[in-house]
């Protein structure tokens, strides 16, 4: 194997690779990426058999083959070559590879190739086409709200539904929920799947057009593919039952406030500093006087209180949130204003943007003393 390749290309190639490259490897092979070269490209492939990754990017190549490199080496190695373009190429005695770019040379031990798991197109006839802007902001207003905690897998993954060409992404860790609908230009038949939240994380960073381009996603019964320009994304689906998430989403709210966004987010963040611990990450809020009062108190620092305007609708409510649930709706709201809508300091509450009804969050108190 000898190949000639733009740095650039070849960095941005290995940086998105890489998150599938295995950490924990049942077998050695699978902390590799596997680089094939032919017809002036290059394809290189990674997987933890959970998730597998595949990204081509243009090459010379001047004698094809293929080589498993180890990954967190080959990473840190094209990140920081010299120069422009780097060559690649294979020793037949011996099972090194040579890197070149500039004055720079390394010599790396290569992994058996056969030994690769490479990655195989999703052959199915359940697709749907849908363009990146729209599925990047799916991703972007709900996933946040997934659950960490590997103990219930069904919420570390987002729920997408396709009916029609109705779109909808769900995600909840059971404290709070993140509710966006849109529409794509294709219609489909209707679907449910829950895609684990480091995948979509994944494929919101690499959808980075200036222009809308395509996302093409196929789907068999535990397996989901998204092909988007040179990245093709293979992964397992979350298997089990979605909670109905509609009975989560009251039916109506005695109190609606109306707030600046950027000012509320500015005022929680300035209290929150004293709501940092993981004892006292709460913060409240009282609506009353066409004001919100909130406030925090760590008896290990201090006090923190700040008023910020609103125009309320009905009962005056005192109520308690998790700070990181407060703040990180506010983040993802876009509008200028938003409106908060409550019933009793222990009941569920609700934030959406002024000017999106497609767009809606639900938080649960916190009980405090």
């Amino acid at each position: 194997m000898k190949i000639f390749c733009n740095k650039e290309l070849l960095n941005h190639a290995v940086q998105t690779v890489q998150k599938a490259v295995a950490t924990k490897p049942q077998l050695p092979i699978l902390t590799g990426i596997y680089l094939l070269a032919e017809n002036d490209k290059l394809e290189l492939h990674a997987t933890d058999y959970e998730v597998g990754i595949k990204c081509t990017i243009e090459a010379q190549v001047e004698q094809p083959g293929a080589v498993v490199l180890s990954g967190r080496y080959f990473q840190e190695m094209v990140r920081k070559m010299p120069g422009d373009t780097i060559e690649i190429s294979s020793s037949a005695e011996d099972r090194t590879i040579k890197i070149t770019a500039s004055s720079a040379q390394f010599n790396l031990l290569s992994l058996p190739p056969e030994e690769f798991p490479v990655l195989k197109q999703l052959t199915s006839d359940n697709f749907i086409i849908v363009k990146d802007n729209v599925f990047k902001e799916l991703i972007k207003k709900t996933v946040f709200a997934c659950a960490n905690d590997e103990a219930r897998p069904i919420f570390t993954g987002g729920l997408v539904e396709f009916s029609g060409q109705n779109i909808k992404m769900v995600a909840t860790n059971t404290h709070r929920l993140a509710l966006k609908k849109d529409r794509s230009e294709q219609a489909a038949n209707d679907v449910k799947m829950i895609i684990p939240a480091k995948i979509l994380t994944e494929l919101g960073r690499i959808m980075t057009s200036e222009i809308p381009v395509d996302v093409k996603i196929y789907w068999l019964k535990n397996q989901v593919a998204f092909e988007y320009e040179n990245v093709y994304i293979i992964s397992r689906l979350i298997e089990g039952q979605f909670p109905d998430y509609n009975k989560v989403i009251p039916p109506s709210f005695a109190t609606n406030v109306k707030l600046n966004t950027k000012h509320l987010l500015a005022a929680v963040e300035r209290v929150s500093l004293m709501a940092r611990d993981s004892d006292y990450n709460v913060i409240k809020l009282s609506f009353k006087n066409n004001s919100v009062t909130i406030t925090s108190n760590n008896p290990d620092i201090g006090k923190a209180c700040e008023v910020v305007e609103a125009a309320i609708e009905g009962n005056e409510v005192d109520i308690a949130f998790n700070v990181k649930y407060v703040a990180d709706i506010l983040k993802n709201i876009d509008s200028e204003d938003l409106i908060f809508s409550l019933n009793t300091p222990l009941s569920p509450a609700c934030v959406k943007p002024i000017d999106d009804d497609n767009y809606i969050y639900i938080v649960t108190p916190v009980r405090t003393s």
